[in-house]
């Protein structure tokens, strides 16, 4: 049975509410970048430690994504989108006070199950509340509250846990959610569940030609692309940037996102999906290579302020290729399978939390080698992701 909901003229604007909603949750799930090396002190761990809850949140996304959207169909859209907020924002305030790594570790994979049930539904909502040829658009719009966050979440928690401490970081965060909640609860208009749809059915998706091909390059994508998001301070440090510039360099990553990610929703609309990533992943092997010899030459001794320009416009350029991957992804997926919106939104989220677990995990292993060695690694991902885009361009 179709996902698909009747659309509405004015369905574009109403996704700016759920835009709000996902920057909540793009805050909660990328905030830890800004304070990772004082959560670490705190906590007694090391920083590849303290970067692996990131990778506990995105473990727990991929895996319950499904799960969820399947336990959860049959709930109206609205109640079930504020209490995926209210639920994110009990778990941020547990992880603000948590006694130490552990439970820090429980209330993200807390937090990440509320993630799970909220993204998936909003890019949902978003692309059935358009008109097809709007779908692109519909769907960035969701995705850049998430772009939002790294330009703004991750930068203020940085500023916040460097003037109070992480705890009132995360505090703040929680405070965050509870907003976003109050603003789909009054803005979002009811919109019915769906059937169920068993979770054999969902994953059955899995089977369709055109799926099967697709859905694998948004995990390798976002591991090559987004894996060491989670250790930017560390890596700012190693390319000679000190705690001054921190906050504005992770701006300008930031800055870089949103507008990727504006200009490949509307660039799909009207090219297709195929450039766009191919010229995303192409920006950020060049943009990782290039911080990798940046890397290479601070630790040979050639550290220096006349480094930063550079390192800013890389840093633009590694955010804008990293989140043009988003809409393009989710247009193929929904093309491959317009019948199941639903089920192919959820897995592509599953997808990027997957490949964002996968490249996180990576990274913090790939660390104690050195700054030059993991963005290495990760610029070869993404080679092997245009290579893996042209190898199955012509797949539908």
């Amino acid at each position: 049975m179709s996902d698909v909901l009747v659309t509405s003229p004015h369905g574009l604007r109403r996704t700016l509410i759920l835009a709000l909603g996902t920057f909540a949750v793009g805050t909660d799930a990328y905030v830890v970048a800004g304070f990772l090396p004082a959560m670490a002190r705190s906590l007694g761990v090391s920083e590849s430690a303290a970067g692996q809850s990131a990778t506990a949140f995105a473990v727990t996304y991929a895996v319950l994504s499904p799960v969820l959207a399947t336990l959860t169909s049959r709930v109206p859209r609205r109640p079930l989108l504020v209490g995926a907020l209210l639920l994110l924002a009990l778990a941020n305030l547990g992880s603000a006070l948590a006694p130490g790594y552990a439970a820090l570790m429980a209330t993200r994979v807390a937090a990440a199950a509320g993630a799970a049930v909220f993204t998936p539904n909003a890019g949902a909502v978003a692309a059935a509340l358009v008109a097809p040829e709007r779908r692109a658009r519909a769907l960035a719009v969701v995705v850049g509250g998430l772009t939002v966050a790294t330009a703004v979440g991750v930068p203020l928690g940085n500023l916040a846990g460097r003037l109070l401490d992480w705890r009132s970081a995360l505090g703040l965060v929680a405070a965050l959610c509870l907003l976003a909640a109050a603003g789909v609860r009054a803005a979002l208009p009811p919109l019915p569940g769906h059937p169920r749809v068993p979770l054999r059915e969902r994953l059955a998706t899995l089977r369709r030609p055109g799926v099967v091909a697709v859905l694998p390059l948004t995990a390798l994508g976002l591991a090559g692309s987004y894996g060491l998001y989670a250790y930017t301070v560390p890596l700012l440090r190693a390319l000679g940037a000190g705690p001054s510039a921190e906050t504005w360099l992770l701006v300008v990553y930031g800055a870089g996102a949103v507008a990727g990610n504006a200009v490949a929703g509307t660039a799909v609309d009207r090219r297709g999906p195929i450039p766009v990533l191919a010229t995303g992943y192409a920006a950020i092997a060049l943009s990782l290579a290039a911080l990798a010899a940046l890397a290479s030459l601070t630790s040979a001794g050639h550290a220096g302020v006349t480094w930063l320009p550079l390192t800013a416009l890389l840093m633009a350029a590694w955010g804008a290729s990293t989140w043009s991957q988003t809409p393009a992804q989710q247009v193929r997926l929904i093309a491959a399978a317009p019948r199941e919106t639903a089920v192919v939104v959820g897995l592509n989220a599953s997808a990027m939390y997957a490949g964002i677990a996968l490249g996180t995990a990576l990274g913090g292993a790939l660390l104690p080698a050195g700054p030059a060695v993991a963005l290495a690694v990760h610029a070869a991902l993404a080679v092997a992701s245009l290579g893996y885009l042209l190898a199955t361009r012509r797949h539908r």
